[in-house]
């Protein structure tokens, strides 16, 4: 894949989703979800995500999410599916994984920066019967 015009680092996004999971010496003696965990459902992750680490993500997130096709953006499109989520604005692909479009909106979703559209249930009448996102962003 180029990276002339790359905004969107995959790498980077993957380590970013892999950092805002809990160490396993902070619930080594926890029991269930711990206390203040921000709980994200995702197409094929539904997990818990550490606060802190999460927001130390926010201004990176939000530049990647604004990265992304205008159709997305509540003010602008509207939101959109899912499967366009793989090129950027200026139309470069930065990613052909799903997983790593389905971490950054993730990501989005655990900042309140994206929300689906529709629940989960709905999801099979869409194109692909993937999800439509919205991002909020100003």
């Amino acid at each position: 894949m180029a990276t002339e015009g790359l905004i969107i680092d995959p790498q980077e996004v993957e380590k970013a989703f892999l950092d805002c999971f809990y160490k396993e010496e902070e619930i080594k003696d926890v029991k269930g979800t711990p206390q203040g965990a921000i709980f994200v459902e995702g197409i094929q992750y539904q997990l818990s995500f550490h606060p802190g680490r999460l927001e130390e993500k926010r201004a990176m997130v939000a530049e990647w999410l604004k990265a992304l096709p205008h159709q997305f953006r509540k003010n602008n499109g509207g939101g959109w599916s899912f499967l366009n989520a793989c090129n950027q604005e200026n139309g470069v692909q930065w990613t052909g994984l799903h997983q790593r479009m389905d971490q950054l909106f993730c990501l989005g979703i655990g900042l309140k920066l994206v929300r689906c559209q529709l629940p989960r249930e709905a999801w099979r009448i869409l194109h692909g019967g993937m999800p439509y996102y919205v991002i909020d962003i100003d």
